[in-house]
């Protein structure tokens, strides 16, 4: 069926960079990506995906494009789209899936509607935010189209007044009911969960904690009770399967021990979760005894167009 990857394709171009704040944190998802890939017996040409893209991939006519942006443009259905347009197999989530995903605001809706455990939120003008306490502290504010937590500002119970917001953010922002407790992270591959991380930090799991050597501590698996590592695997299938994800995503969640499975809050469902050194899907899939270049090479095994 065309559009349909075989298993025996060869051709793989890894897209990476882009122009989004994630950008360099891709370039190193897409560096790793493409060495255990030529590991796992692949031609690999890696693209920093730019303004010629269709161009770049009519070029290069790859059998498959390896996914490996983060980020708006490349993890929000505008490179899928173009994929899609080309009828070039691509991996990881579709146009739709991707959109839905990246923006949060509509994700959470989906997530609630499902019965899926987020907290409130509201959608707010920077004017707004900076002038007033939108809602009562303790809350998050962040861009409601970012992640690896770019842009992210907690006002504590404790704050003087709202926050002071950099100028390069969004006029308008998500802000968010603070949810207390520890940073779990579920993978899902394909309709399997792969485990629970407990993501261990000195402060807040910024940009710094995700991506810096040192900046967190993975425990793999987190010690927790069973009944919360079932719902985190419940809720990250079904977080996956409702926004109509494919090949590999990560959700994450806080987890406020106090509660028990109460106090367990999905935060977010990433359709292209980072494949650093540091990251969270490879540790979990190893964990699970599926070598980094065995991942890779089912990412792409798993590649099609009309996801």
């Amino acid at each position: 069926m065309a559009g349909v990857l075989s298993r025996t394709s060869q051709n793989v171009v890894v897209l990476m960079g882009g122009p989004s704040a994630e950008r360099e944190v891709s370039l190193s998802s897409g560096a790793e990506c493409a060495s255990a890939l030529r590991e796992a017996g692949f031609d690999v040409t890696e693209l920093d995906a730019g303004s010629t893209l269709a161009q770049d991939l009519q070029k290069l006519r790859p059998d498959v494009v390896f996914n490996a942006l983060h980020g708006r443009w490349g993890e929000d259905g505008c490179v899928q789209g173009i994929l899609e347009w080309l009828r070039i197999p691509y991996t990881h989530s579709g146009v739709l899936a991707s959109a839905l995903a990246m923006d949060k605001t509509r994700s959470k809706d989906i997530f609630r509607a499902h019965g899926l455990p987020v907290v409130d939120s509201v959608i707010a003008e920077r004017d707004a935010i900076e002038a007033s306490h939108v809602l009562p502290p303790p809350y998050v504010v962040k861009p409601n189209n970012e992640g690896s937590s770019v842009g992210i500002y907690i006002v504590r119970e404790t704050a003087n007044g709202p926050p002071t917001l950099a100028p390069n953010l969004p006029a308008r922002l998500m802000v968010e009911t603070y949810a207390p407790g520890r940073e779990l992270t579920t993978t899902v591959m394909g309709d399997r969960a792969l485990g629970v991380t407990d993501i261990i930090t000195d402060g807040w799991y910024d940009y710094h904690a995700k991506y810096a050597p040192g900046g967190s501590r993975h425990e793999v698996p987190a010690n927790i009770p069973d009944e919360i590592t079932a719902l985190c695997h419940d809720y990250a299938v079904r977080a996956h399967a409702v926004l109509g994800c494919r090949g590999v995503s990560r959700t994450d969640f806080r987890w406020d021990e106090e509660r028990g499975a109460d106090g367990l809050i999905l935060l977010e469902t990433n359709t292209q979760p980072g494949m650093t050194p540091t990251s969270l899907a490879p540790e979990q899939a190893a964990h699970c005894g599926i070598t980094f270049p065995e991942l890779c090479r089912w990412i792409v095994e798993d590649a099609s167009c009309d996801r």
